[in-house]
């Protein structure tokens, strides 16, 4: 329906493979790129998990309408593109076959081996999570499972590094894809990525997959300004392409007569960095200092100064704009020289000089370096590999540390971010810490060891005494003074620090030290709240190891004084625990019961509550009434009440997906629920109703529909639209109306468009 023009970007090796491709052509394509760099002919552990694969999803649609085999396969290519081993290929084909079809984790073991079934495993997201709140209801809340399967995830990752990677592909597949989901998922999706993935891809080094995933989710979280920006750069695109290929040639040839051997390209940076620049600086694009870059790969490190020597003689640098990552590698061990320029005419441009092996680094990170042998175990290669994951070690730490769900997230996304800016500075020997932008000494002092942080009582940057909220500087020498006599860090320090690790480490600490107040105020919260409840703690005391295991405690003192300093709730233990007792010990819900509870609202029956929607609940009363969305009932609909945990009663229609699926143990809660006022009767209300139109694609068609609403003076609240390869459109519509009777006019003028196969309400 947007009749802006799609962009599309270069992304160099990372292939965005055209849509709509079948499976079979896509195999092939697989295969040939696995070929180019796998130095054996045998591919059958490949062969064989795209045969799994393809039977396991053979009855699967995306909702783009193409076979769901085609995601597994984007994802392997997108592997292959990295250079990945056989089994990490074989793992992308086979990601989503335990989470969406019927094949268990222990079969993937059986045919594929260990390795494989624990790849799949660390990518498979936990399924039916129950979270319990405080008040003792059951929701599954969105961020708690987000939370969970992040954890999962870096479990998985800690094990082996190449779960993240296949879970990269997957996401960057499922962004290229996302126009086919709703904008509320769109919107939600986009978000976790920016926020998620890609900071992960970039502590990982992996440029192709950061840049695309910034950039997709830019698309869709700030669509104006995605557009807007992308007109901007192609208003003057072949000038701008001119502009560069000047450049190019100019650097060519100066570079050429030094007699250093080099490749040199231009481009211009990708949208998500440029309108970052431009909202953090406020400036407008032309102001944008690096908005083109013109890269110098040579084949040493010795030709990497040479060449920024004879780039400085031709053009002169802009003061401050000079950086030198090789000396000084950013925290993902990304190294390269930048400088920026003024060219002849004026315009600033960036230039950036790496060696062969720093280039590939940067763009596929961590994936650069992986060198498999037969017996392939997810193992990094070398030291400096092993440095990229420092941020994991510390990651896992903060998993058994907190608790707290949303704190984890927070943190997570916090620490993720904040090293995209970073400082760098020196210890009294010469060593290079990178920080945080706007770290203070507090934080360098806890990135030597907690134990200097605890007793620091004071700091020297370059030989001068400064104070503790010190903001540190690029270059800074900084030398931390303690003392045995310290009585350790003040609270004031957790608003001074910007690294989460500070943070955490300060936090530990008035953790430790009031331990045993914690541990004796903790078991006094549970008890008091068990008390409250009528909730006898000595019953559900067996699941107490249970509850150590859930949230990485090695004791159950450790669980009370997380409890005691407010890292847990109190309701989030004993109801957990509860829930594992209930697990253990199923009540069951006998004939007499049900009866039981019909008879007792039969007593009742004259007791009605009315609702402002004009709905009259037998049985019950002083609870609030709302309607259900999954099937959005309107008078003159059959309709049945649901007493919910804590949040009234949810009127549903009786063909509701949702009520008929009930399992029979919440069945007791179904209580009769009927209109005030007969579908017939006019009333000044209305309600929201929705409906599914299935029709053959045609150029007008929504004109037509939307105009049939025009016509009957129905206002459409949301309107959402796919279109199938074989050309079939789908509208799930909703709107407003005052009952059945007008729903089904709106309904049947609806059928009356040329075009329409079928109109249906929404059931749940």
């Amino acid at each position: 329906m947007d009749d802006k023009k799609e962009v599309v970007f270069d992304y160099g090796t990372i292939e965005n493979i055209e849509e709509f491709q079948s499976p079979e052509q896509l195999y092939r394509d697989l295969l040939s790129r696995v070929r180019r760099y796998h130095p054996s002919e045998d591919l059958s552990l490949i062969e064989r998990a795209y045969q799994v694969a393809y039977r396991a999803h053979l009855d699967q649609k995306r909702k783009s309408g193409e076979p769901y085999i085609i995601h597994p396969l984007c994802v392997a290519i997108i592997l292959s593109d990295l250079e990945m081993d056989q089994e990490t290929i074989a793992a992308g084909l086979l990601h989503d076959v335990v989470e969406d079809t019927i094949y268990t984790a222990d079969e993937i073991k059986e045919q594929f081996g260990a390795d494989v079934a624990l790849l799949v495993d660390g990518v498979t997201k936990l399924q039916s999570l129950q979270f319990t709140g405080d008040d003792g209801n059951k929701t599954p809340d969105r961020l708690e499972m987000q939370a969970e399967n992040l954890r999962k995830m870096f479990l998985a990752m800690a094990k082996d590094i190449r779960v993240i990677l296949i879970k990269l592909a997957d996401r960057l597949h499922n962004m290229r894809t996302l126009k086919y989901q709703k904008p509320e998922a769109q919107q939600r999706i986009a978000r976790e990525t920016l926020e998620i993935y890609s900071p992960i891809a970039s502590r990982l080094g992996i440029s192709k997959v950061k840049v695309e995933l910034d950039d997709l989710s830019f698309k869709y979280l700030e669509p104006e300004a995605y557009y807007d920006l992308a007109e901007m750069i192609a208003q003057r695109k072949s000038e701008r392409e001119q502009y560069i290929q000047t450049i190019v040639d100019e650097v060519s040839v100066h570079i050429k007569n030094a007699g250093i051997k080099a490749h040199i390209d231009g481009r211009v940076k990708h949208f998500y960095s440029i309108y970052k620049k431009m909202v953090n600086q406020n400036k407008t694009i032309d102001q944008i200092y690096d908005l083109f870059a013109v890269r110098i790969i040579v084949d040493s490190v010795k030709d990497c100064y040479a060449a920024l020597g004879v780039i400085h003689e031709i053009y002169k640098p802009i003061p401050g704009r000079f950086k030198d990552y090789i000396a000084m590698p950013k925290p993902n061990m990304y190294q390269s020289l930048h400088t920026t320029l003024i060219g002849s005419s004026g315009q600033p441009f960036e230039i950036q000089i790496r060696t062969y092996e720093m280039h590939k680094a940067a763009e596929f990170g961590i994936a650069a370096h992986w060198k498999y042998k037969t017996a392939s175990d997810g193992k990094v290669a070398s030291d400096a590999e092993e440095e990229k994951l420092a941020w994991l070690r510390q990651i896992l730490e903060w998993q058994q540390d907190m608790a707290d769900n949303r704190e984890f997230l927070d943190l997570l996304k916090s620490d993720l971010d904040l090293f995209a800016d970073s400082v760098y500075c020196f210890t009294p020997t010469g060593e290079v810490k990178n920080l945080p932008a706007g770290s203070t000494p507090i934080d360098f002092a806890y990135s030597i060891h907690s134990a200097v942080g605890n007793k620091m009582i004071g700091a020297r940057v370059n030989g001068k005494l400064v104070t503790i909220d010190y903001e540190i500087k690029n270059g800074d020498r900084i030398e931390i003074m303690t003392s045995q006599n310290s009585k350790g860090p003040s609270r004031d320090w957790l608003g001074m620090v910007k690294s989460s690790q500070a943070r955490n480490k300060i936090n530990q600490w008035f953790k430790n030290e009031y331990k045993e107040e914690n541990i004796v105020k903790g078991r006094e919260m549970l008890q008091n709240y068990c008390r409250s409840r009528s909730i006898d703690i000595n019953e559900i005391a067996p699941y107490r190891e249970e509850m150590q295991k859930k949230y990485g405690f090695q004791n159950w003192e450790a669980v009370l004084a997380a409890v005691g300093h407010g890292g847990l709730k109190e309701g989030q233990i004993i109801n957990k625990m509860l829930e594992f007792h209930d697990r253990d010990h199923p009540r069951e819900i006998t004939e007499d019961d049900i009866m039981k509870e019909v008879s007792d609202n039969s007593e009742r029956v004259n007791q009605h509550m009315r609702s402002r929607s004009g709905i009259v609940v037998k049985g019950l009363h002083d609870l609030a009434v709302r309607f259900s969305k999954c099937c959005a009932p309107i008078p003159g609909d059959e309709i049945i009440g649901f007493v919910t945990r804590g949040r009234g009663i949810s009127i549903h229609r009786t063909d509701c997906v949702n009520i008929l699926s009930l399992p029979e143990t919440e069945r007791n809660r179904i209580i009769e629920a009927e209109w005030e006022n007969p579908a017939e009767e006019e009333g000044e209300e209305k309600y929201v109703a929705e409906i599914q139109i299935i029709a053959t694609n045609r150029s007008g068609l929504l004109v037509d529909i939307t105009k049939a609403f025009s016509e009957r003076d129905i206002d459409i609240i949301s309107l959402n639209s796919r279109v199938s390869k074989s050309g079939i459109a789908s509208f799930l519509m909703s709107f407003q109306v005052q009952n059945t009777h007008e729903l089904q006019k709106m309904m049947d003028k609806l059928m009356g468009i040329d075009s329409i196969i079928e109109v249906g309400r929404s059931t749940g």
